[in-house]
């Protein structure tokens, strides 16, 4: 037992430390994307240090769960990945230690830190939330500090436009300054030149102090009601002006109960709560439309006898000819008909077009509500199979550092977002159900997760290329070629008089299965399916044929190692039936398509195999002549 609590501490140990420096990393690079989304709207407005260090702890706050699931799948690839590449992971498992054991102790601290994305997203997020998007509003809404740039018109003071051709920044001095006024309209413009001024803040940070020098000021008198061509105009020339304009600049919060309706700042006792009022809302207000639809179909006809009312009520507008009526009637009643039937028309659609907007907006919210509640869970479970994949995919790949482990998990993380993000908003926009849209990406890395835990505590090749290489060469065809070279050491010496008379026979063995099995001539259809025996001679052949290479491959004689490489790699099993199964045999066969396309592949494969027996023939009588000279020597 004391081994493996040392065990676990080591275990832990090398990935804690890991997943702090990765979680920071995570949360910063979340960060970074979270402030370009709203630095045009926050540049320039002059903010003091305090607001913005609220805004990145706040910001900090509200991004930590969904850093958590990318910080741990990149700590468990790199700690995993580190234990493959220094033989730390086979040492442990040459002990007899199993990867859930060797796991163990980090599922328990997984399961802790989904718990804390849990607190977060619950508890702290929520206030977080609420803080944070009422600073970004108040942020949003502080004017801008004047900063007037030279040679364009700057239009960030409320019904003014400046003009600036130079300014003189160390004494604040503005050289031909061109002002427009438009504070009274358009057509009432105030328009003022000077050679030069000054603009100063007032102390409340509420006004604009407007000091000009040696400038005209010219002012339009049209009123709104005059219709006259000429327009008065008023021009005044001026050594020293002075005006106050309004701006405020300074910067004030604004009241934090315009984020009281809005998911993002409830929990989930809040979101529930709000989930069944809006529910139990819809229903009856869709109820009271449908009844108020139901009631406003015909129309309300008054001094009606109680006969004719029945009547109407029990009648149907299929047992009427209403063209006819319609026709019958005066050019005044066609009219008014048609005019009560547009005026009707036009009111019920502008008013089931509200009621519509209406229910819409509650759905919205409904729906808001339910992926803000599913999401609490979802995110926090997916720190747990980010483990699951993470840490079974370092074992398998066993490369560290971080270079190959940063690849593999932003290539997950990147379908991991592309899928969640996508079920995110069919279930928002009512696509999609909500719990299946929330719960898509779970539903399709948890698989994974499992897959590749079960495979790498087994020890698979699942992400071995050389295996999926192999596995393809077999398919297409495509054979290895033989590279033997020349031993240091030689043991046991080829027999060189008994070879020659396994040789000669293994060249008739070959001629004598080549006329047997017409391996040039396409083979029987239904004989090829409904054969189930195994080509043993082949076999047999092929056994021979490498026992002799192995034997003549302790020779020292350059000439007949070079000779042995010109030896075929034979695949006894490529002219044969694809499966071992009789009946998936037979099946392949009945299916045209399939049993036709390897029918094809089989036949290729014979006339390859034919080749290769006559090339091992020809490579036989090239050894024994290489025997007999080196025997003769």
């Amino acid at each position: 037992m004391l081994r493996i609590k040392k065990l676990d501490i080591f275990v832990l140990k090398s990935f804690c430390m890991l997943f702090m420096g990765t979680f920071f990393i995570c949360l910063f690079i979340f960060m970074m994307q979270f402030l370009w989304r709203y630095v045009d709207e926050l540049v320039g407005k002059g903010l003091e240090m305090t607001v913005l260090a609220q805004f990145f702890f706040y910001s900090a706050l509200t991004l930590v769960p969904a850093s958590l699931p990318l910080a741990i799948l990149l700590a468990a690839l790199i700690t995993f990945g580190n234990f493959g590449e220094r033989f730390e992971l086979l040492a442990m498992k040459a002990a007899g230690i199993s990867l859930l054991k060797i796991m163990r102790p980090l599922i328990i601290f997984i399961v802790f830190i989904c718990c804390v994305s849990f607190y977060f997203q619950n508890v702290i997020g929520p206030e977080a939330q609420t803080k944070l998007y009422t600073l970004l509003i108040s942020m949003k809404q502080k004017s801008p500090e004047v900063d007037i740039p030279e040679g364009v018109f700057y239009d960030e003071i409320d019904g003014y436009n400046l003009y600036v051709k130079h300014k003189d920044r160390k004494t604040g001095i503005l050289y031909d300054v061109l002002i427009y006024n438009f504070e009274k309209g358009f057509e009432n413009a105030q328009i003022i030149k000077a050679d030069s001024g000054k603009l100063e803040m007032t102390a409340d940070k509420q006004h604009l102090y407007l000091h000009l020098y040696s400038g005209e000021q010219f002012e339009n008198l049209k009123s709104q009601n005059m219709k006259q061509n000429n327009v008065p105009y008023r021009r005044e020339a001026f050594r020293e002006k002075h005006a106050i304009i309004e701006f405020n600049s300074d910067f004030n919060m604004v009241d934090a109960g315009i984020m009281s309706n809005q998911s993002l700042s409830k929990n989930m006792n809040m979101l529930q709560a709000g989930i069944d009022s809006m529910a139990v809302q819809n229903d009856s207000v869709g109820r009271a439309y449908f009844n108020e639809a139901m009631a406003s179909t015909y129309k309300v006809v008054t001094n009606l006898t109680k006969e004719d009312t029945l009547k109407i009520q029990t009648a149907h507008i299929g047992q009427y000819d209403v063209d006819s009526l319609f026709n019958a009637s005066t050019l005044m009643q066609k009219q008014k008909i048609i005019s009560n039937a547009v005026s009707r028309a036009e009111s019920a659609g502008s008013d089931w077009s509200f009621k519509g907007f209406t229910i819409s907006q509650t759905e919205n919210s409904l729906r808001r509500h339910m992926t803000s509640w599913h999401e609490k869970l979802t995110l926090s479970l997916a720190c747990l199979i980010f483990f699951f994949i993470g840490a079974p995919l370092g074992g398998i790949i066993r490369k560290g550092g971080l270079g190959m482990p940063v690849v593999v998990s932003v290539l997950i993380f990147i379908v991991y977002y592309i899928i969640n993000n996508t079920g995110f908003k069919m279930a928002r926009d009512g696509k999609w159900v909500v719990w299946m849209g929330m719960w898509t990406s779970t539903a399709v890395l948890a698989p994974l997760g499992a897959f590749l835990t079960y495979k790498s505590n087994n020890d698979s090749v699942v992400l071995n290329a050389d295996a999926y290489i192999n596995w393809f060469k077999k398919i297409v065809g495509i054979r290895n070629v033989r590279h033997l070279f020349r031993k240091d050491v030689i043991i046991h010496d080829p027999d060189y008089t008994r070879i020659p008379g396994e040789l000669q026979a293994l060249s008739a063995s070959c001629r004598t299965y080549v006329e047997k099995k017409a391996l040039k001539k396409a083979p029987n259809y239904l004989k090829l399916w409904m054969n189930d025996t195994p080509d043993k001679e082949i076999e047999d052949i092929n056994e021979r044929m490498e026992r002799l290479i192995d034997e003549m491959s302790n020779t020292k004689s350059v000439a007949l190692l070079t000779t042995l490489n010109n030896y075929p790699i034979i695949a006894v099993h490529a002219h044969i039936r694809p499966f071992q199964n009789y009946w998936l045999n037979v099946l392949c066969g009945v299916l045209f398509p399939i049993g036709l396309f390897f029918y094809i592949r089989i036949w290729i494969f014979r006339i390859r195999l034919n080749k290769d027996m006559e090339r091992i023939i020809k490579v036989n009588g090239d050894v024994l002549r290489i025997i007999e000279t080196n025997q003769n020597k």
